[in-house]
């Protein structure tokens, strides 16, 4: 299980490092209950959906946070650990 970068409102965010693996673009991972929505840090849905009200949310997180979720995807892409990311509030 990726590491959780993030939680708020009842979304877990998590992001992985995978060399090689089938999204090819820097992402995260979001749970909501029993949703999962895999976003590409530029805003494209590669799979899952989440109900509206929470992916603007997380759409609006991911905004506020481009920086950091790219620090972190570079970080965790060269194997050293990640930053966690402040909740929306």
């Amino acid at each position: 299980m990726p590491p959780a970068i993030s939680m708020f409102y009842g979304i877990i965010v998590r992001m992985q490092s995978e060399k090689g693996g089938k999204h090819h673009k820097p992402h995260i991972h979001a749970i909501y209950g029993d949703e999962e929505i895999v976003v590409a840090l530029d805003g494209e849905i590669l799979e899952g959906s989440f109900p509206t009200k929470q992916r603007k949310m997380l759409e609006g997180w991911m905004a506020i946070h481009e920086d950091e979720l790219k620090a972190d995807w570079t970080m965790l892409s060269e194997g050293e650990g990640f930053f966690k990311i402040e909740p929306l509030r």
